[in-house]
């Protein structure tokens, strides 16, 4: 079975590109399906995560104004749809121009679209009227859109809400990208979180938060990692306690020498990072936000959800899991437990589902 996957790129440290190369790969290992990834202006790039050989990668250049760019996004997908003449389509780009390529190209293949993201993340933090109704006719469109392709995948339950008009709608989660092969210890005095400096993820919360930590217990240190933005977040002005480092590829020696994961996210489409840290047997400490950590933390079993935004309640369950060692490793154990549910086979024994059924 001949498979395409459609997305803007795989040069980037993000989580989904972190999921299309452990899906693809797997596919093409122990499935036995031919894949194919096209990219857009990638020509010679090499991806930030490894694919498997057998996983053929592709890029097309778009570029102009908007109508010179639309000519060679359509015309270069039609050249490799053409070339390998795939069973199936999947559209991993969560922008508006990945809903209108079913209509754009000419093919027998199933369409499947992948949403990554909550529609919050067009939520900066700034607001008003005009783009209020942007983003409400922008989600018009795509819902309308949406309805062209034979599957539409979210990642959590909580997601379907976002698409309630749908009928083509199905959920599968993203898959764990490694395994542990040893549980972290959780005696370093290291909290790590993982992530964009951003709005989105909450670092500026995070900061107010362990203020109140540190007050307490000033010989722990704060890690962040991921890529940053100055903008948002000065990251050359951080409390003595707190460090930031940024994104690399050796996330299993992160999570493996850490005791604690924290997510302050204000909202997510998934929340990788928690499934990443819950295979280390790290237990973690998340705002309840739409949509993913209610997903996959069993609030006082494997971790703490935190009401969004309370800020005094997260601090003080960081503390509780600081002060209680038994409760941290007590937790962790559930951790490692519990998120086998989203092992790599499981989850991609469920796309390989998905495919048989729509080519039958």
């Amino acid at each position: 079975m001949k498979l395409l996957y459609i997305t803007n790129g795989i040069t980037g440290s993000g989580g989904l590109e972190r999921v299309l190369s452990v899906k693809a790969s797997m596919l093409a290992e122990d499935f036995g399906y031919e894949v194919h990834v096209l990219s857009l202006n990638e020509v010679g790039k090499e991806p930030f995560f490894p694919f498997s050989n057998k996983v053929q990668q592709h890029s097309i250049t778009v570029t102009g104004n908007p109508i010179q760019y639309f000519l060679h996004y359509k015309k270069g997908i039609q050249k490799v749809v053409d070339k390998f003449k795939p069973d199936l389509i999947s559209v991993c780009d969560d922008g508006l121009k990945g809903f209108f390529v079913p209509r754009l190209i000419s093919t027998n293949a199933k369409w499947i679209y992948e949403r990554h993201v909550s529609k919050l993340i067009e939520n900066s933090g700034e607001q008003n009227i005009f783009l209020s109704l942007k983003m409400k006719s922008k989600w018009k469109m795509m819902e309308y859109l949406a309805k062209n392709f034979s599957k539409f995948v979210v990642l959590t339950e909580g997601n379907c809400a976002e698409w309630s008009t749908l009928k083509n709608l199905i959920v599968i989660g993203n898959p764990l990208p490694f395994t542990a092969e040893k549980a972290a210890d959780l005696e370093e005095k290291i909290v790590i979180c993982v992530g964009k400096i951003s709005y989105q993820k909450g670092q500026d919360l995070l900061l107010q938060i362990w203020e109140k930590v540190a007050a307490k217990h000033p010989e722990w240190q704060l890690h962040l990692y991921g890529n940053e933005n100055k903008q948002f977040l000065n990251t050359d002005r951080l409390p003595d306690n707190v460090s930031y480092f940024p994104a690399t590829k050796n996330l299993k020696s992160i999570y493996s020498n850490s005791s604690i994961y924290v997510m302050s996210s204000r909202f997510e489409g998934f929340g990788m990072v928690l499934i990443e840290a819950m295979e280390f047997g790290v237990p973690c400490v998340s705002f309840d936000c739409n949509y993913g950590p209610s997903d996959i933390i069993t609030d006082n079993e494997d971790g703490f959800l935190i009401e969004n935004g309370d800020i005094v309640s997260f601090a003080n369950q960081i503390i509780a899991l600081i002060e209680n060692t038994y409760l941290r490793k007590k937790m962790g154990e559930k951790a490692q437990e519990n998120v086998q549910r989203y092992s790599a086979k499981k989850i991609v024994f469920k796309w390989n589902k998905l495919f048989n059924e729509l080519t039958k």
